[in-house]
């Protein structure tokens, strides 16, 4: 399930250019170093998948995205030496096969990449560390050095994804670093501010991990690591979250020790959400499904037997 889970933002973002197109899938390989690019095939109600080429990075990617509007990926690895961690911007022909690459050093790690509204600056924030770099990106979409680095003393964080007005950085710490932490986000100079206050408090032991954002409310949704769960959050005018649920969703009885959320995708309309649900140490690797109700809050709808 960890490989499916790294394909899923790729090929989820593939599916709403056209689901009746053949398209590529993207994922990076850690253990040789190379970039996999599979063709995914619609047959009904199916996709026939064939790796198309492994491409050989020369570095340890683990961590992917991609440009909006240019055809590039940006890899990086979760660790190396700071100001040297390697990464890679991958070039695409217009058919989505592979071009050339050419290697970038990062700051730090980074668990997720993301890139701001405008497509000015490519974000990052470590797990091994927690610090959120900001870079900018010239006219061809190559990232340089950081304009900002936030070290907030913490390690853990877990996910950085601008909301749909690209005001506002929001930043989900996990475990024992527990912490929703919220700024202020200027996309022409790549600049934060804290807010205050700055941590949204998110509920005891529910560690948020990835978020998505409704298209059209102003909510937010948190995939839970240690409540295995969902919890659904208010954006109020000034950029604050006001948590307004938090959803448990395992059987009653059932044990949380070996168990983990992790991605979480909301449909194009903002009427479903759905997270993987790992096993890590328990036979029971999942999908969980939500239904998105008029207010925005979410309505647990059930879960979906997955692959390991």
């Amino acid at each position: 399930m960890k490989r499916l889970l790294s394909l899923i933002p790729l090929f989820f973002s593939c599916l709403q250019l056209g689901a009746a197109q053949p398209f590529h899938v993207y994922s990076p390989s850690s253990k040789n170093n190379t970039l996999w690019i599979v063709q995914a095939t619609p047959q009904g109600d199916r996709l026939e998948l064939k790796v198309d080429r492994k491409v050989d990075l020369g570095i340890a990617g683990r961590v992917i995205t991609a440009h909006p509007s240019k055809p590039l990926l940006y890899v990086t690895a979760t660790g190396g030496d700071p100001g040297k961690v390697p990464g890679a911007v991958v070039h695409l022909n217009k058919d989505g096969s592979y071009q050339k690459h050419q290697k970038v050093n990062f700051n730090d790690g980074a668990c997720y990449l993301s890139l701001d509204k405008e497509n000015r600056h490519i974000l990052g924030v470590s797990y091994g560390n927690g610090r959120l770099n900001v870079y900018p990106l010239d006219d061809h979409g190559i990232p340089g050095k950081a304009v900002t680095t936030v070290d907030e003393g913490k390690s853990q964080a877990h996910c950085v994804l601008l909301p749909p007005d690209g005001k506002n950085v929001y930043v989900p710490y996990v475990k024992g670093n527990l912490a929703l932490l919220q700024y202020a986000y200027d996309g022409k100079t790549g600049k934060v501010t804290a807010l205050e206050p700055k941590d949204a408090k998110p509920p005891l032991g529910s560690g948020p991990r990835h978020m998505a954002y409704h298209p059209t409310l102003p909510m937010v949704y948190f995939s839970n690591e240690q409540g295995i769960g969902l919890s659904s959050y208010r954006r109020e005018a000034n950029g604050q979250l006001k948590v307004e649920q938090d959803i448990i969703i395992l059987p009653p009885g059932m044990s949380k020790i070996g168990l983990s959320a992790s991605d979480l995708l909301i449909t194009p309309d903002g009427k479903f959400l759905f997270a993987g649900l790992r096993g890590h140490r328990q036979d029971f690797d999942r999908i969980t499904r939500y239904r998105v109700l008029k207010d925005g809050k979410a309505k647990f709808l059930g879960l979906t037997e997955a692959d390991k």
